[in-house]
């Protein structure tokens, strides 16, 4: 219980709605965007879009899959700050994620979702994820679920308050500096203004859970 409480707080983050901004510089050429002093290369960014869209192509539901997607790189870029923003936190609090325990709940998610084929079939089409890109969605997960717990956070407007303000003030830390032609980071709201995601807001969540409409 205290688990499947902890993922739908943390789904909540990237539940708000966009914030449309015009601000951002392009400083950093080559950077979609600059986190912590680290850049998030285009080509990185590339790469996880064309995974994707592979993947999609696979699909007997291919043109349904990509047409759901179609602003898939600012997707893929917000969820690649995200993951930063995740990691300082993390970091923050002392919580890791092992590779144990993100097989173990990878195992766990399979299970509830009738095999590995189908949680791959289904985060494909639900979240834009490629099969390749599952066990990053398993260590957010894992680490979502451990930092709520380390901050005692219960699925409450007052949790869910509490856990974003504590990743707000990471993100703040983190002086995000996007590359305008994908938008801007709106610290408040932990995610990438100028696109509408709704597929985007079950990212944290557990797979199970997301494919009963949790």
């Amino acid at each position: 219980m205290h688990r499947r409480t902890a993922l739908s707080v943390s789904a909540a983050l990237l539940a708000a709605a966009p914030l449309l901004t015009a601000c951002g510089s392009d400083a950093h050429p080559g950077a979609a965007a600059v986190v912590g002093g680290e850049r998030i290369e285009v080509s990185s960014l590339q790469a996880q879009v064309r995974d994707v869209r592979t993947a999609q192509q696979a699909s007997p539901q291919a043109a349904q899959l990509i047409q759901a997607t179609g602003d898939l790189s600012r997707e893929k870029l917000n969820v690649m700050i995200f993951d930063r923003v995740v990691e300082r936190v993390a970091a923050d609090h002392g919580v890791t994620a092992t590779r144990g325990e993100i097989q173990q709940t990878r195992s766990e998610f399979a299970r509830q979702s009738g095999g590995e084929a189908q949680l791959a079939a289904m985060l494909l089409q639900q979240q834009g994820i490629a099969p390749d890109q599952i066990d990053q969605v398993v260590r957010r997960t894992v680490l979502m679920n451990k930092i709520a717990a380390e901050l005692g956070v219960e699925n409450t407007p007052e949790g869910q308050q509490k856990l974003t303000e504590v990743f707000t003030a990471a993100s703040k830390e983190l002086d995000i500096d996007v590359n305008p032609r994908f938008g801007a980071w709106d610290d408040t709201k932990i995610q990438l203004g100028a696109f509408t995601s709704p597929w985007l807001r079950r990212i944290s969540q557990d797979p199970a859970a997301a494919e009963a409409g949790a």
